[in-house]
């Protein structure tokens, strides 16, 4: 197997590949250790050639995930791959919207086409395999509202007993689309902050599978599987620029990582692409630390549409700036107004309609094409990791709707009365 042990970021202190998350040294984060040196014995095309003949789905790249018995068989299936098939995307040529933001070549990278509609299906699936390796019966999660959904289905497709928690002034769309798979469902007076530090305090005392806290650094790496699919629907190669919402950092991070992992390998040539981080005004503490040039973030209050991202104490905010700051990329938060024009810019130049979450990337790469901090020949991806199906208020008056009487005279007069109106302005 790849997978080695467990390792503090912080201090290198090692452990084993157990249910646990914090260094018992420095109490730092701790991440999983690989060993590919015996990969595909060293042969890049026949390794490219293994992960090409793998399943449709985020299975094709076990060999970099982190499972003890999820080695693929003769048939290409795994023996812990579990529940919904999440991964394998589309990653769509946005050639409408580069063109509207003076670019030559956007990609967007739609992981709303999951499951559950969001990007969390890729790091639930990888935490409910070693959740079920591990012996574990019940998963459960803290969650801004995507991860509750697919914590939710995941449960249900395995036959396990699942808990969310959510704030309780979460979206309805993504408590109604949680509830329904029949999870126990707990919403919490409070801000994720708050839902947190309570799943924290239960792993302690229960013996379930918190995807997000005691079985988070096994759930982190599904995170990886985005870089990977992006780099391979590249023809192994790797973008210029990838702009990508933070609200942990996790998947920020971890798309760096995944990145870092292929090269190190020899499947893709070149440097990490510049990382850009997009956070809302409204909880952007990677951001201010960001502009005021620290190395930590102070925990704020979150107070934005954009609920998903509103995580007030980010635990990889740190490793989110040391990614954005040794790539050449940054991290920028935009205002509700600014998510609110992204999500229409989004769908009216693409057909992609995203979640609040969207709003925030496409805004942000919108910044950061008029102030000319994208070279126009970069190859840029836009990383969308919610559907708008998902936050339907936040689309609510970008529009109008034209009623007319069931009559030919009515439409053609409804035109007359457009023509004339355009020619006043």
């Amino acid at each position: 197997m790849a997978v080695s042990n467990l390792r503090c970021r912080e201090c290198d202190a090692t452990y084993p590949l157990e249910a646990r998350y914090a260094c018992e040294r420095c109490f730092g984060p701790l991440e999983v250790v690989y060993d590919h040196a015996q990969l595909a014995g060293g042969d890049v095309g026949e390794l490219r050639r293994r992960i090409q003949a793998g399943p449709q789905n985020i299975w094709r790249y076990a060999d970099f995930l982190p499972l003890v018995d999820g080695a693929p068989g003769p048939s290409g299936r795994l023996t812990s791959r579990v529940g919904l098939p999440a991964g394998c995307t589309p990653l769509i040529r946005a050639d409408r919207l580069a063109n509207a933001l003076g670019l030559r070549e956007v990609w967007v990278k739609n992981d709303a086409a999951n499951p559950t509609h969001s990007f969390k299906d890729r790091v639930v699936s990888v935490a409910a395999a070693r959740a079920r390796e591990l012996g574990f019966h019940t998963i459960a999660c803290a969650s801004t509202g995507n991860l509750a959904g697919s914590v939710a289905a995941y449960g249900a497709a395995m036959g396990l007993e699942s808990y969310v928690f959510i704030p309780a002034d979460l979206e309805e769309q993504k408590i109604l689309s949680t509830g329904v798979y029949g999870t126990n469902l707990v919403a919490v007076k409070g801000t994720y902050d708050d839902v947190n530090r309570l799943c924290t305090e239960l792993a302690a005392e229960r013996d379930w599978a918190f995807v997000n806290v005691n079985l988070r650094p096994y759930y982190a790496e599904g995170s990886k599987t985005l870089a990977f699919e992006i780099a391979e629907q590249l023809g192994f190669e790797l973008p210029d620029r990838c702009v990508v919402p933070v609200a942990s950092g996790s998947l920020f991070t971890k798309l760096a990582k995944g990145f870092g992992e292929w090269t190190d390998l020899g499947l893709i040539d070149g440097s990490l692409p510049a990382m850009n981080g997009a956070q809302a005004e409204g909880c952007a503490p990677v951001a201010r630390a960001y502009a005021a040039g620290q190395d930590f973030c102070s925990p704020v209050k979150p107070d934005t549409i954009a609920k998903s991202l509103a995580i007030g104490n980010p635990a990889d905010g740190p490793y989110a700036l040391d990614v954005a700051r040794s790539s050449g990329g940054s991290v920028t938060a935009v205002s509700d107004e600014e998510i609110v024009e992204g999500i229409s810019l989004l769908a009216r130049t693409t057909g992609v309609f995203t979640e609040t979450a969207g709003g925030v990337t496409t805004a942000v790469l919108k910044r950061l094409a008029e102030s000319g901090e994208i070279d126009t020949d970069e190859r840029v991806v836009l990383v969308i990791t919610g559907d708008g199906l998902k936050t339907l208020d936040a689309a609510s008056g970008t529009f109008e709707t034209c009623e007319i009487n069931p009559t030919v005279e009515a439409f053609e007069a409804l035109g007359a009365d457009r023509a004339r109106e355009a020619s006043v302005r």
